[in-house]
């Protein structure tokens, strides 16, 4: 009885209009979400999404294009299945929590074109948005080629946008482009922003009324490209496309094939009525494949020495990490990240030595991997070492005799579906070898590390080594900071490698040291890599040491407590009975905060934030008023960390 009210009341009607289209409609849990799908005129698909009396999406088209069937017009709606509950709680090894749920309510439209084909649209709906995706039955084995994808996110007029720009494929420094390092465009009317470029990559972030809107998608399981989102010209409308045709593996695949039966990734919309929605979300791995099969237990989440985000490629040599795998074993970090080149200005045999010694103090080597082939330039090596089963296997092998825990691999070539294979291909033989795995130079994780739990890291940001290469990306630095947690680092870890409490060699570092220090906090990553050297994390006080020794990587819960993306944000996250409130001012004036704990405590806050100068520290304590809220002030360009130990209750 239960089923069918929810069947007949809240989920699936038919309505005929004047051109008698037919409507379905699916209402979320919290009566707030809403979708409607019709075939309008000519049989094409369409869907709109709103929220409590909000539009989010108007009129956004569906469907696909094959080489031998078309699936985007003079469509006809067969039935409608559904809904049914989608129930899953699931566990990730980092983030911003461990324990993560998912409830939505799925409906799918069985749709068939003039050639009797068919094609399932499956859409699931929860409190926190929309996804849906493409299912193609079909006889077994048979092989299809998909050449367009019509899916767009139609938005209302003067929605506003937080989106990064697309590269061109085989741009930029030793042709490593696209690499997801370009700045984010922030809060443009998205009408205005220039159609004719190379599109622009997930995940986006919108305002629209008094929606915020997130897009992005899931991973492909080796049956897809990676896209991203063209402008359509004169609209607000953005639209599904497809990477360059260069953008592959060697000889490689680049647009989607598959033998049916055959599911697309999801399209992914998150939505909520303030940004903190998006940033408490876990819609991206909420969607994302299940763990594959095996023992992940040697994943190890936690934090990196590493030189050559200040120092460079002179870092790299013997003496140099030596000192760093000491300064990470005092620091209670778990790994070193030795760089680019460590094959020739160390060696195999001196490497052996270097792990033998991070063994000794318990601290993890992570060695850097050129991902090689002929999708760019660079020189960098080891190179050409990753290329096959056969060499990876030879190479890994290698690795876990000597006890190494794990790769950074460099410069990959785009979002061709060979090339997404590829990082399944290096993330399935790391874990035969027990090894992790951080991208660099390389696109969005898109929920994968949910899959693969060896999966650390990826880059995909124009982090922190970009601060150090010009101004106006130094400049930049705060108001990014302030926006990652709605866009990049919604969902997936980010390796930006932030923290420098010391200057640049060539230009001027912006942010304050209260504000490094809470990037630390707020940037989410299975192992974070910390830009600091040994000799700069001497000058700084004990209690700020001991703060970045022990700040987790791993979270229990994360709470949005304030912000707005470019001006400033606080966020709480909770790791066992400990809180950790951190902020960032991007502002030119300085900001009193006032904001409620995310606890009951009778117990103090310890804040460590900017002394009297943006390269200083100040250290206080403060307790939460009759009302239960906290004052803090923030420099600008400043930041700050709380935290509040041992006497806990939580709400």
């Amino acid at each position: 009885m239960a089923k069918l009210f929810i069947a007949v009341a809240c989920a699936i009607f038919l309505a005929a209009g004047c051109n008698n289209v037919p409507v379905v409609s699916l209402t979320g849990s919290d009566g707030k979400t809403r979708l409607t799908f019709e075939l309008e005129e000519g049989g094409l698909p369409t869907y709109s999404l709103f929220y409590s009396d909000t539009v989010v999406i108007r009129n956004g088209r569906l469907g696909v294009v094959m080489a031998d069937d078309d699936f985007s017009g003079n469509l006809t709606l067969d039935s409608v299945s559904g809904p049914v509950e989608v129930n899953d709680n699931y566990t990730l090894l980092y983030g911003k929590t461990k324990k993560a749920s998912y409830n939505a309510r799925q409906m799918v439209v069985h749709l068939s074109n003039s050639y009797g084909k068919n094609m399932n649209i499956v859409f699931r709906l929860s409190d926190q948005g929309l996804a849906f995706c493409y299912d193609f039955p079909g006889a077994p084995g048979e092989n299809k080629f998909i050449i367009e994808e019509k899916s767009t996110f139609s938005f209302p007029e003067e929605t506003v946008a937080w989106i990064q720009p697309r590269a061109a494929s085989k741009s930029g420094w030793n042709q490593t482009n696209p690499s997801y390092e370009e700045n984010y465009l922030m809060e443009e009317l998205l009408s205005d922003l220039d159609a004719d470029t190379n599109g622009y990559v997930f995940p986006a972030l919108f305002r629209t009324g008094n929606c915020w809107v997130n897009l992005t998608e899931s991973w492909p399981d080796r049956n897809y490209c990676g896209s991203h989102l063209d402008l359509i010209v004169g609209t607000n409308e953005l639209s599904i496309a497809f990477p360059e045709p260069t953008e592959g593996y060697t000889n490689g695949v680049v647009y989607p094939r598959s033998t049916l039966p055959w599911q697309t990734p999801w399209r992914i919309i998150t939505i909520g009525s303030t940004p903190g929605v998006i940033a408490e979300s876990t819609h991206g791995t909420d969607l994302a494949l299940p763990p594959e099969e095996g023992d992940f237990s040697y994943v190890r989440p936690g934090r990196a020495a590493w030189s050559w985000a200040l120092m460079k490629d002179g870092s790299v040599n013997y003496e140099e990490q030596r000192r760093f795998i000491s300064y990470a074993s005092e620091m209670g970090w778990e790994y070193c990240l030795i760089d680019v080149n460590w094959d020739r200005t160390i060696g195999w045999e001196k490497i052996g030595e270097l792990a033998k010694l991070a063994e000794n103090k318990n601290v993890g080597l992570i060695l850097w991997y050129n991902s090689a082939g002929d999708w760019n330039t660079v020189t960098y090596h080891p190179k050409d070492r990753l290329l096959t089963h056969e060499l990876r296997e030879e190479e890994f092998s290698r690795l876990e005799s000597l006890g190494i825990k794990g790769i950074k691999v460099d410069f990959f070539g785009g979002d061709g579906q060979s090339m997404m294979d590829y990082y399944k291909d290096i993330l399935e033989d790391a874990h035969r070898h027990r090894l992790v795995v951080n991208c660099h130079g390389s696109t969005l994780p898109r929920g994968v590390q949910r899959t693969w739990p060896n999966l650390v890291s990826m880059e995909a940001i124009r982090g922190f080594e970009f601060a150090t290469f010009d101004q106006s990306t130094a400049d930049l630095v705060p108001s990014k900071a302030t926006m990652l947690a709605y866009t990049r680092n919604a969902f997936d870890p980010m390796d930006f490698t932030p923290v420098c409490f010391t200057e640049y060699d060539n230009y001027e570092r912006v942010t304050g040291n209260g504000a490094e220090l809470a990037m630390a906090v707020l940037f989410l990553s299975g192992v974070q890599h910390y830009a600091e050297t040994p000799q700069g994390m001497a000058t700084v006080p004990d209690y700020v040491r001991e703060m970045m020794s022990e700040i987790p990587v791993s979270w229990d819960e994360t709470r949005f407590i304030d912000g707005y993306p470019g001006s400033h944000i606080v966020m709480a996250r909770r790791s066992g009975e400990e809180w950790y409130i951190a902020g960032v001012n991007a502002e030119k004036e300085p900001l009193r905060l006032v904001f409620p704990a995310p606890i009951h405590t009778a117990g103090t806050w310890t804040v460590v934030t900017d002394g009297e100068t943006l390269r200083s520290f100040s250290t206080s304590t403060v307790t939460a008023d009759a009302e239960g809220k906290i004052t803090v002030e923030v420099r600008p360009n400043g930041g700050f960390v709380m935290t509040c130990k041992n006497q806990l209750n939580n709400l």
